[in-house]
């Protein structure tokens, strides 16, 4: 097969508005080196993360909700990445990656070839440290472009009758999910409360925890309750309601949490002694307040995720092939309108992923 030496990408070339999003079609086409494997690209799903690194959220000197900003950027913000390193541009986004193998570099068998794929978005080699991970769309290019590069072990091959758009809507948001309720332990008959569980991350989270025989409670707005019920809650709270006016205090095992901001306090509270709490975003605002009593008086885990564990993938992978656990796609948009996906995303209208065709 011969491949093009020049690909449709979107190059994202600084911090700032949807004009720091640049669509061209001179792209180089990467090249796969030792152990990794290039793939085409089919389909790549929208992120917070995307967004949060377009308008400089990651910086420390930021303190907003992230979708301050998500149109025109965030004043004063420096170009950090997930890793709280120094981000470089141009950088090709995209975390989520549907496709297919159609090269590889050394040391990878050539039996790889056509394999349909999804790509684990955190990339760590086998038992190293935590610090050396790097971020598929973040410290290396992503997925929104016709071809990218992966190591070969983080390019899972999954074999369903999933559409590329509905693959897509895996990684990320799934890998997040499974990764906090891995930490966290969730266990079959233990209830968990979910913020944001209409989103990406939090509808991830609802069907997994589900799939895992626990008592799920979804926090979502009230247009999208019935929506969060149908994926696997078995209650759904109002967003901006009083939690421990509907729940009480001391009431749930696990708080899987994505939303942050000022309900923090009243997560903690709801939690039982030696309850667990698991974050893996903020929306609606990074800085929070700890009462230091809380946490050690109840005896308290709070466990920050990012960096996935080594079964999560697999496992996600097993899930999609045996049935387990079903996609949420709510609309598709080619590459080229990458802006009116973003738009779309921010008005938080949707349920479960938008998704770019490349």
């Amino acid at each position: 097969m011969t491949l093009p030496t020049v690909m449709r990408a979107v190059l994202l070339t600084g911090n700032g508005g949807f004009e720091k999003l640049e669509y061209r079609d001179d792209v180089p086409v990467p090249l796969a080196g030792a152990g990794e494997v290039l793939i085409k690209i089919a389909a790549a799903g929208v992120n917070n993360t995307d967004i949060n690194t377009r308008i400089g959220w990651y910086s420390k000197a930021v303190a907003e909700a992230t979708e301050v900003g998500g149109a025109s950027g965030i004043a004063g913000a420096e170009n950090d990445g997930w890793s709280g390193v120094a981000f470089h541009f141009p950088r090709i986004q995209g975390a989520d990656a549907c496709g297919r193998i159609v090269a590889v570099g050394e040391g990878v068998a050539a039996s790889r070839i056509g394999s349909r794929v999804l790509v684990e978005p955190v990339f760590r080699a086998e038992g190293a440290a935590l610090a050396s991970a790097i971020y598929f769309g973040s410290e290396i290019d992503g997925a929104f472009a016709e071809y990218a590069v992966a190591p070969s072990r983080h390019a899972h091959a999954v074999d369903c009758a999933w559409s590329d758009a509905e693959l897509a809507s895996i990684p990320c948001a799934y890998s997040a999910a499974e990764n906090m309720l891995t930490r966290a332990g969730l266990a079959a008959g233990e209830t968990v409360l979910v913020t944001g569980a209409s989103g990406g991350v939090g509808s991830s989270a609802v069907q997994l925890a589900k799939r895992r025989g626990a008592r799920v409670i979804g926090v979502a707005g009230a247009d999208k309750a019935a929506a969060v019920r149908a994926i696997g809650a078995d209650r759904t709270i109002d967003r901006g309601a009083d939690l421990l006016n509907e729940l009480g205090r001391e009431s749930v095992e696990v708080v899987i949490d994505v939303v942050g901001g000022s309900q923090f306090d009243e997560l903690l509270q709801l939690l039982k002694r030696g309850g667990r709490y698991a974050v893996a975003g903020a929306i609606a605002g990074p800085i929070v307040s700890l009462d230091l009593r809380t946490l050690y008086l109840k005896d308290l885990r709070l466990l920050g995720c990012t960096v996935i564990e080594p079964t999560v993938f697999p496992n996600l992978v097993s899930y999609i092939e045996r049935g387990e656990i079903r996609p949420l796609v709510a609309a598709t948009y080619p590459l080229n309108e990458i802006v009116a996906a973003q738009q779309a995303f921010l008005e938080k209208a949707h349920i479960g992923k938008i998704v770019l065709l490349v």
